[in-house]
């Protein structure tokens, strides 16, 4: 065998080995995945995505979205001394070890429930809030049907295993789309993103803790959400990264160990960010076409962007986009500046990228009996002639 054919051969073989890490994600581990983009909704890789798993604390995450609900809704402050109940201070595994009728702010439970993952935190928490774990389980599960969260079932504030119950079960859909929401809700995201939080200082007590999501020191962009593990559940979290305006929201559940957790985690966000890319079509205020009003004052008036019109699209197709331009049918004057005027949609082959609403740049009036004749006029004098 010549020396040519056999460093073709190498190469070949070369090749081969390094195609599943050029192709992608093509091999999920865990036993469910998901890759989404959370401004569009825009799926990018899933694997078991709706089926209901254990999710251990990644449950967590709906009891701090409706902590920072009642926040922000004013029925509760971050001030508001919460004071830990017996059955609260009983909770095991990841905890701070908070003591039957100790006494600390609602806003350093909430960091002791995101970053430290604590399940007394939490319980004490949902007492305060609900007047019971029960009760406030019961929201959870509300929260989770409003949310369209149709393969959720909460059974507890925590996640943890309890006898002769099932655990908390989600699907990684709708683990993500939970997340999704929960990057609307005022200052979870502060809670979330950070890695190290003290509290207790003037104690012995447990007084540093460590967010249980590495690849918030350890990825670039990563700024949240949330890990668990049970042994039922296995390493479970949803992470989510911004680099470049793309954010990316990435599920994986029941991994056998915290480092293929964290690989997997990996694995979808480096395809996410090395496959896509966010692109601005449009910036706010410009002018993508022209409404004709018969009946109006002025005649014609410019149909603008009313905020900046971004697109997730795969890297080397945005030269392959197509925007559609829809105006309602029927517009009548008078119409008001940032009057909802029509759509416009950016479109890749037969897939909707995004769609953006369109508003008039200029107040529309109606005219007057008079001057709506007077054009009519116009007009037929002009075809006339």
């Amino acid at each position: 065998m010549g020396k040519g054919l056999i460093t073709w051969l190498v190469a070949v073989l070369i090749i081969l080995v390094m195609l599943p890490a050029c192709g992608g994600a093509a091999e999920l581990s865990g036993q469910a995945a998901y890759l989404m983009d959370p401004y569009s909704g825009r799926v990018f890789l899933e694997k078991d995505s709706e089926t209901p798993l254990p999710v251990a604390s990644v449950s967590k995450l709906m009891t701090l979205v409706l902590v920072l609900e009642a926040v922000d809704r004013g029925e509760a402050a971050l001030t508001d001394l919460v004071t830990a109940s017996p059955f609260a201070a009983s909770k095991r595994g990841s905890r701070i070890w908070l003591e039957a009728g100790e006494q600390l702010p609602l806003g350093e439970l909430v960091y002791a429930i995101a970053v430290g993952s604590a399940n007394d935190a939490a319980v004490a928490v949902a007492e305060f809030l609900a007047g019971s774990e029960e009760l406030f389980v019961d929201w959870m599960n509300e929260r989770a049907k409003e949310l369209g969260l149709t393969a959720t079932k909460f059974v507890n504030s925590t996640g943890l295993p309890e006898e002769d119950t099932p655990p908390n079960m989600m699907s990684a859909k709708d683990v993500a789309r939970l997340a999704q929401y929960a990057l609307q809700v005022p200052r979870l995201m502060d809670y979330v993103s950070t890695y190290e939080y003290t509290m207790r200082a003037d104690t012995t007590k447990i007084p540093v803790l460590w967010n249980g999501n590495k690849l918030l020191r350890r990825y670039y962009g990563v700024d949240g959400m949330k890990t668990g593990f049970t042994t039922e559940a296995g390493y479970c979290m949803v992470a989510t990264a911004e680099r470049d305006s793309l954010r990316l929201i990435a599920v994986t559940l029941g991994n056998k160990s915290e480092e293929e957790r964290e690989s997997a985690a990996r694995e979808l966000l480096d395809y996410g960010f090395r496959k896509y890319q966010s692109m601005e079509l449009y910036s706010q205020g410009t002018a993508v076409s022209v409404l004709d009003c018969p009946n109006g004052n002025p005649r014609s008036v410019d149909v603008v962007i009313p905020n900046d019109f971004r697109i997730t699209v795969e890297r080397g197709k945005e030269m392959d986009l197509v925007t559609v331009i829809k105006l309602n049918a029927d517009l009548q004057a008078p119409i008001a500046q940032g009057d909802t005027v029509g759509t416009i949609t950016a479109i890749y082959q037969d897939e909707v990228l995004g769609t953006n609403t369109l508003t008039v740049a200029q107040d529309v009036q109606k005219l007057s009996l008079p001057a709506l004749v007077y054009r009519l006029a116009q007009g037929l004098a002009q075809a006339v002639f």
